[in-house]
């Protein structure tokens, strides 16, 4: 299991996910050019002492990502407002990549294009979206319960 982050904005929201991945023992992708710097010392402050434990792949551009995606036997899962599956519908597999948006524009089409599935997690009728953090702690945890 993979979680991926497509341009991520708000550091403090990454640090949060590097401890989900770490904490889960699931790999963490970050596709960049990021909203902030992300240096080793920056990478090590929002992770705290997770930044040790947690399998973290950086990748240069959405097209580095997907030649990544692409020579494993993995599907890509976009979790998004738009989605049409509800999450709770989906059949997960163990090697899946979720791939969440940036907080501020979620991603463009022609990565929502190439997502293989596209999730949503149903919410109340006057709310917007949840934060992303929790979006992957959601998705998350109804993956690893289906796969484990």
């Amino acid at each position: 299991m993979h979680i991926a982050l497509y341009q991520p904005d708000i550091p403090q929201n990454l640090g949060s996910i590097l401890r989900l991945c770490a904490c889960m023992d699931v790999a963490c992708h970050i596709i960049e050019p990021c909203g902030f710097v992300l240096d080793d010392k920056r990478l090590k402050r929002v992770a705290m002492d997770y930044a040790d434990h947690v399998s973290l792949h950086k990748h240069a551009s959405w097209e580095r990502f997907t030649e990544y995606a692409h020579s494993l036997p993995a599907r890509v899962i976009l979790l998004t407002t738009k989605g049409a599956t509800n999450l709770y519908d989906f059949t997960f597999r163990s090697t899946d990549i979720l791939l969440l948006g940036r907080e501020s524009a979620g991603v463009p089409d022609e990565v929502t294009a190439l997502a293989d599935a596209k999730l949503r997690i149903p919410l109340a009728p006057h709310a917007r979206s949840l934060n992303v953090a929790v979006t992957a702690g959601m998705a998350l945890g109804e993956a690893l319960r289906q796969t484990r």
